[in-house]
């Protein structure tokens, strides 16, 4: 499952300094004044913008369904798996605020072209990669150029359907993004599987040409252009370069001993390198707030966590998130690596996670103002099932398990995980003044993909340090199932504490 399932349609993809429209306001598109007719090509500009979100939400699952298949081809160490998904999901996270920033600077429009642009071209060095190394390194790329293209989505979105008629762009674009967040993997370990032309795990990267060509040639034709005065107005408060590299170098120490200490024997360094990464973070928050004060624009408006209700809720996503994106890597490993599934069949088996994720997002659309908070811990109760269940299924069923041990659990857990997906940001940011949610949610959506990295470092490497060293190319079944249930009982330790941290969230999602 992604970590970012929300990353469509969440209101994080608001910049940071942008200001905000009342609700029921006529919201003026980019190039064009406002009142003036809408454009009749705005669903196949729709289109264009769902083709470049699905770049990032399928890029985000596929490797962890392909991730043995891709270790068996290039060889390296374990712990390349964990950079493999951690690299772009890190990437992400230390420039999505940048990529905001720049869409506000130059336009929404030839931002998402030229991210779109560079996705496609790492897309290609992801595929001809020659080493773990190589892969890695592109990824990191895949996750920079995501960064600068994912956040322009919303606002074109707005742009091409003004404040009337926005609902029903969105109306068709959440089962749409539901659907491939479905069809992803079970297309990933189909794509692996058949080894069309030889390419083996190569394709899933190759799958992203012809979507992100479809992207690049709608969006240049039918995207709103951005206005001429609108892009030298939002270049006053400039680009925080010094900023990014702080917040990127602070992550980056954080994320990095977590995923190579236990392979290197925790040295000294590790250890160093880890707590180290608190006061390069503080450094980081000293630099916003001196450039605040300085008039000029900020990656992050830190007023929002002087509410206690969005510092928890900064908490509550980092846990969140990385627990369902740890787990989901944990899980597919366990059936490939552990029982010998094919990348298709534990496509397969972990489906209906997707599926239920899917009807709970479904459910929550439906009833997150009149249940408000109360959604989250029902979600975190039904996550608390599956767990439970799942974890029984591993104590019965042992090494023999099948893949339809895991339906009832895994659907369980989806549906209660789709639950907390739509109503989450609205209801953290619900505390804070309005002039501070645009700020608010694009340091939300940053912090996500912080989270999933931490996910994929922690839950990873306690399932590889249970898992112990294969014999012969091959992990012991039986040791493969300590690991799953070590990382299941983890799990369900961080969605506890999701449970509790939830209580000092606001009682009802902000209003729109």
């Amino acid at each position: 499952m992604a970590a970012t399932l929300d990353t469509s349609v969440s209101p994080s993809e608001i910049r940071p300094d942008a200001p905000q429209e009342t609700a029921g306001a006529p919201v003026p598109v980019e190039g064009r004044p406002s009142g003036t007719a809408l454009s009749p090509r705005r669903w196949l500009g729709l289109s264009a913008v769902l083709a470049a979100t699905l770049l990032n939400l399928l890029d985000s699952t596929v490797v962890n369904v392909a991730a043995p298949a891709i270790r068996a081809d290039l060889g390296g160490s374990y712990s390349a798996l964990q950079w493999m998904a951690a690299g772009y999901t890190l990437a992400l996270a230390v420039a999505l605020l940048t990529g905001g920033r720049l869409g506000d600077m130059f336009g929404r429009k030839p931002v998402l072209l030229v991210g779109a642009a560079g996705f496609v071209v790492t897309s290609v060095a992801c595929a001809f990669a020659w080493s773990p190394e190589s892969l890695i390194a592109a990824r990191v790329a895949q996750g920079l150029c995501a960064a600068v293209m994912i956040p322009q989505g919303f606002g074109l979105i707005r742009d091409l359907f003004g404040a009337k008629d926005i609902g029903k762009a969105f109306a068709l674009f959440g089962p749409v993004i539901g659907l491939a967040t479905i069809l992803g993997p079970v297309v990933a370990g189909l794509l692996v599987d058949a080894d069309l032309f030889g390419t083996g795990w190569r394709a899933i990267f190759l799958i992203n040409i012809p979507v992100g060509a479809y992207a690049l040639v709608v969006g240049a034709r039918v995207l709103p252009a951005p206005a001429r005065s609108q892009g030298q107005a939002d270049r006053s408060g400039g680009l925080d370069v010094p900023g990014m590299l702080l917040g990127g170098l602070g992550m980056s120490m954080l994320v990095y001993p977590l995923v190579q200490g236990r392979e290197l024997g925790w040295p000294v360094w590790s250890l160093a390198l880890l707590a180290g990464s608190a006061p390069v973070l503080a450094l980081f928050a000293l630099h916003q707030l001196r450039r605040a004060r300085r008039g000029r624009t900020p990656l992050v408006r830190l007023t929002v966590f002087a509410s206690r209700s969005y510092s928890s809720g900064v908490l509550f996503v980092v846990v969140f998130f990385g627990l369902i994106t740890g787990f989901s890597l944990a899980v597919g490993l366990f059936l490939q690596l552990g029982l010998g599934y094919t990348p298709l069949a534990a496509s397969l088996a972990m489906s209906s996670w997707a599926i239920g994720a899917f009807a709970g997002s479904a459910f929550s659309g439906m009833t997150m103002n009149s249940l408000g908070r109360k959604i989250l811990h029902l979600g975190l109760g039904m996550m608390l099932a599956g767990l439970a269940a799942l974890y029984a299924v591993f104590e019965t069923a042992g090494t023999g398990l099948g893949g339809w041990h895991l339906v009832a659990p895994l659907l369980l857990f989806g549906a209660g995980m789709g639950m907390i997906f739509v109503p989450l940001f609205d209801i953290i940011v619900a505390g804070i003044a309005d002039h501070e949610v645009g700020s608010g949610s694009a340091a939300l959506e940053s912090i996500q993909q912080l989270g999933a990295s931490l996910g994929i470092a922690i839950l990873g490497t306690v399932f590889f340090g249970a898992i112990g060293a294969p014999v012969a190319g091959h992990f012991d079944p039986s040791a493969a199932l300590d690991a799953a249930k070590r990382v299941a009982e983890l799990t369900l330790v961080l969605t506890a504490v999701a449970f509790l941290v939830a209580f000092l969230l606001p009682r009802r999602a902000r209003a729109h």
